[in-house]
């Protein structure tokens, strides 16, 4: 009986951290390339229409980034809102053109490459 108690308790601690790392992991951040922007213009509005009749609104930005290293790629990504005007964004790329995620940085956390890149 005590086992049957032990193997149930470990099973419900493996349930309990299985949903700790879901609520906690953010998986379009894990495991993907970074690329930093300037954003200094407003992005290219687009409304659609849901089925309930609200209208949503994405911001589009194609712009230069740059990784780590100082290697510039064009990226197209969207936003839910206008971002800010001189805003450092960090950006989550996965299969070299895909942006899933982005956070706003400092321009002190940019790396030194990119630093450089940025002050022109």
């Amino acid at each position: 009986m005590k086992k049957v108690f032990v193997g149930i308790g470990a099973l419900f601690l493996l349930f309990v951290a299985g949903l700790v790392v879901l609520m906690t992991v953010d998986f379009n951040r894990l495991n993907k390339e970074a690329y930093y922007v300037h954003i200094t213009t407003d992005g290219e509005m687009e409304e659609f229409k849901a089925n309930n009749g609200e209208i949503w609104k994405s911001y589009w930005y194609e712009m230069p980034a740059y990784d780590e290293n100082g290697k510039e790629q064009t990226l197209k990504f969207s936003a839910q809102k206008n971002l800010r005007h001189d805003a450092y964004m960090k950006l989550y790329v996965k299969k070299e053109t895909e942006v899933t995620s982005y956070d706003e940085v400092k321009f002190d956390e940019l790396p030194a490459k990119v630093q450089k890149l940025m002050k022109k």
